[in-house]
């Protein structure tokens, strides 16, 4: 670390130590932001004197204000507002916030163990986690929670973090619930105790053909290793795996040390997956320590406008090392590592402290400095420029180009990750009839309604997966009663969309009544079966010497 790194941490140390002195006043926070940031570039003298004039400000509101003033709030205003003058990735977060934040990438958080949802103001369980409280005790999908604890939760406008509030709590405690059962006369009572329930990083992980695996990874947690190692290991077992095709399309990121584990996976030992470096931050290489488990097989990475950070880490370390192909569209480009920095109050800061690069040198952070405003509607700006469907609208500037590092192919340098192979976005007007059911949230009414009068009769015909894959079929009258549902909803019928979106349709029911059967992997299994981007990955793999010249072996 600099010196300067040091002296921030000298900083931050005599901060939390003196608890009952000026600094942890509201402007104690501000105060510490002063020195964060504008420690490099204004004397510490300078800083402290800063940090006073604003303390001052805050008393002399509080003490002359005409009207009561909230220093409390005004002090966050003004460290968002300062963070927010900075760049698109420096935030303020609350300490309500910091609580909720980290659950999604330490892989685990404490409650009952269900997914549910919020259907016409009642809650219900759409599915039980395997081996989770719920499902011990006998919970099922499609039950309906009338109380918890006693307390009536039905008609009164419940929203999703009133259940938060409600189901989670730490391991050991108890919760009583009172449940509706399709099938049964009088409500159930179950009484759970809360535990550690996993959240996966992983949706799905199994083969397209006897070779060739699909793993898709929805983040970057604390689990990710394990979760896809795990997977690749039973996916061995059931065919001799010699492709991979890795699904980063909408992953936006998550720990850098996840994504380095995943890079490694693919690499031999000794090679550079990522450096970051910054004004205050000397650079720090990240090398493959080991032989990945997957150096020889074919290789494709799935990307799109909604792949981010810690997935653009993996994309551009494979592309760099040509070490596989990558298909879809220009990647998000988010090549800022931010790091977060506590404050007094169970608040933090996470605060841009430097770049990263991939192995052959791009940042692929695109430009934010002229207009955060067009950094925010960037994804506007990609489709009105025509980019989301057709690569040659990718700005391709000579000095944004670079070479890999193996056979020196030309990669984009700047903006993000840009594939080898383009596919464009479907954006047929037709869409916006199918998009408009999912928006107003017409199929998962119906499929819960579908399986609680059905649930019995479909597993007795389709004991597993295969069987209901092969044999199910949506009928006309689902299809029927699910548009009625959408025009009750106002979601006029629209019958020139619905003779082209019909198939997309049925298989959107069909996977939910899947997912919520068996588990959620089996949702993907169905819907991918007409997914442009595997399409044209399975082309790829069943063409080797096409998949070599791509990377120019």
């Amino acid at each position: 670390m600099s010196a300067i790194g040091n002296d921030i941490d000298t900083i931050l140390i005599q901060l939390f130590i003196v608890k009952n002195r000026y600094l942890f006043s509201p402007a104690g926070a501000l105060f510490t932001l002063f020195f964060l940031f504008f420690l490099g570039s204004i004397s510490a003298q300078d800083v402290q004197s800063q940090a006073l004039k604003f303390g001052r400000v805050l008393r002399l509101v509080d003490a002359f204000y005409v009207d009561t003033a909230n220093v409390n709030k005004m002090t966050e205003n003004a460290i968002v507002d300062l963070l927010g003058r900075l760049d698109p990735h420096s935030v303020y977060i609350t300490k309500s916030e910091v609580e909720e934040m980290n659950q999604p990438l330490e892989g685990n958080f404490e409650g009952i163990g269900i997914s549910f949802s919020i259907i016409q103001d009642t809650l219900i369980v759409m599915t039980t986690i395997p081996g989770g409280p719920s499902e011990k005790v006998g919970l099922r999908p499609g039950d309906r929670i009338i109380k918890v604890d006693a307390k009536n939760i039905t008609s009164i406008n419940l929203k999703t973090q009133d259940v938060f509030g409600l189901l989670r709590g730490a391991k050991g405690t108890t919760v009583n619930l009172k449940i509706i059962r399709k099938g049964e006369t009088t409500p159930l009572d179950f009484t759970i105790i809360r535990d550690k329930i996993p959240i996966y990083s992983l949706d799905a992980a199994f083969l397209l053909n006897k070779e060739t695996a699909f793993v898709k990874l929805n983040r970057f947690s604390a689990t990710t290793i394990e979760e896809y190692t795990s997977a690749m290991k039973k996916l061995e077992k059931e065919g001799k795996i010699k492709n991979l095709v890795l699904d980063l399309r909408g992953n936006g990121g998550g720990y850098l040390g996840a994504a380095y584990d995943l890079a490694n996976q693919f690499l031999e030992a000794n090679k550079l997956i990522v450096y970051t470096e910054g004004s205050h931050s000397p650079r720090k290489d990240y090398m493959s320590v080991t032989n990945g488990d997957f150096l020889k097989g074919n290789l494709v990475v799935l990307i799109d406008e909604g792949t981010a950070s810690a997935s653009e880490i993996v994309s551009g370390a494979i592309q760099d090392w040509d070490r596989g192909v990558l298909i879809g569209r220009r990647s998000f480009g988010k090549g800022l590592v931010q790091q977060p920095f506590a404050l007094n109050d169970g608040s933090m800061i996470r605060l841009t402290t430097a770049h990263y690069y991939t192995p052959a040198g791009r940042n692929i952070q695109k430009p934010y400095k002229d207009n955060i405003e067009n950094y925010r509607n960037d994804y506007l700006k990609r489709f009105e420029r025509g980019e989301l469907f057709n690569k040659d609208s990718i700005s391709h500037a000579d000095s944004l180009m670079t070479k890999t590092l193996v056979t020196k192919r030309k990669v984009f340098s700047g903006g993000g990750i840009v594939p080898d192979i383009f596919v464009p976005l479907d954006t047929s007007v037709h869409y916006t009839y199918f998009n408009t059911l999912i928006r107003k949230n017409i199929f998962f009414p119906y499929v819960v309604s579908y399986i609680d009068k059905n649930r019995n009769e479909l597993l007795r015909k389709y004991p597993d997966f295969l069987k209901f894959r092969t044999s199910f079929v949506v009928s006309t009258s689902m299809l029927n009663d699910l548009m009625i549902l959408g025009e009750k909803s106002g979601v006029k019928k629209d019958e020139e969309s619905l003779k082209l979106m019909q198939n997309l349709i049925f298989r959107q029911i069909k996977a939910l009544i899947a997912r919520d059967l068996y588990d959620p992997g089996t949702y993907f299994r169905i819907m991918i079966e007409d997914d442009a981007e595997i399409k044209k990955a399975m082309e790829l793999l069943a063409d080797p010497p096409s998949y070599a010249r791509y990377l120019n072996k």
